[in-house]
């Protein structure tokens, strides 16, 4: 089985969200409009609070699953399921739109720093006018291995013998948070099969082949099996994810993932109407 290397890097893009709030857009953009099955990586982080404060006030979504993963802060969630979440740092929030949500995830502090990823995954067409669900994981939930200059969490997938808390049967997706201490090396074996990237957040990496991976940039890896990197003199942090692709069509409009432009064309007349959730 072949090494994963990189087919290509991205830089992430300056992006404003919600309702003001500064982020970093690696996937979702002109330059790389979606990975199947992923759709959008937001990462967002700042000290300041004028770049977070306003929040994502209430916004609807149908067809997809977004994932929300909390590096420092806290953020509160409200949707119209009637879930109230409490997301903190280290914490998780798995969020099955499908037929439809109508949310908000508004800053629960005033000061200090707000940091942490968005990711967007699709849902099949047998799956997108399911009925929505909520996950909510403290951070004392996701499991964490701690070797020899290496620390990860596992919020998906498994990894040294650890699984993580969250499971979409549809993708088979993983998602790890790994921290490398300076010079140390990395190996695993993803799925194959699966697309996969990983994104640099903290300090920066080399991957096998002698390909340096500066901050704020995604990495789109090559098919194969094993991934071996090892992080710079400064360290490195990083998320790698991986899922099944489902190899359907995407027609997209903002909030809304579908299959076909009449689909889009649906939604946006059920949430004008106010019949976006489907009846459960």
């Amino acid at each position: 089985m072949h090494a994963r290397t990189i087919q290509r890097i991205i830089p992430a893009l300056a992006v404003s969200e919600g309702a003001g709030v500064a982020v970093r857009r690696s996937l979702g953009t002109p330059a790389l409009r979606n990975l199947d099955p992923f759709l959008l990586l937001d990462h967002f982080g700042s000290d300041d609070p004028d770049e977070y404060i306003a929040g994502f006030p209430e916004h609807p979504h149908r067809g997809f699953i977004t994932l929300t993963y909390l590096l420092d802060g806290h953020m509160e969630h409200r949707d119209n399921m009637g879930n109230r979440g409490d997301l903190k740092a280290g914490g998780a929030q798995w969020m099955k739109a499908a037929s439809g949500v109508i949310h908000s995830e508004m800053p629960g502090q005033s000061e200090g720093r707000m940091r942490g990823f968005q990711l967007w995954i699709n849902l099949p067409a047998s799956e997108k006018l399911s009925a929505p669900a909520y996950q909510e994981f403290a951070a004392e939930a996701i499991p964490e291995v701690v070797e020899d200059g290496m620390r990860a969490h596992i919020l998906a997938g498994e990894f040294a013998r650890r699984r993580g808390v969250i499971d979409d049967p549809n993708t088979k997706i993983t998602f790890l948070d790994i921290a490398l201490a300076p010079g140390a090396r990395f190996e695993y074996l993803l799925p194959p099969g699966h697309n996969a990237f990983l994104y640099v957040f903290e300090g920066d990496t080399l991957v096998d082949d002698g390909t340096p991976l500066p901050l704020h940039t995604l990495a789109v890896l090559s098919p194969g099996g094993i991934l071996g990197l090892k992080a710079g003199n400064g360290g490195a942090r990083f998320i790698l994810v991986a899922g099944k692709p489902l190899h359907e069509p995407i027609a997209q409009y903002g909030p809304f993932v579908m299959n076909t432009r009449e689909e889009i064309e649906q939604a946006l007349a059920d949430y004008r109407a106010g019949r976006l959730v489907a009846p459960l």
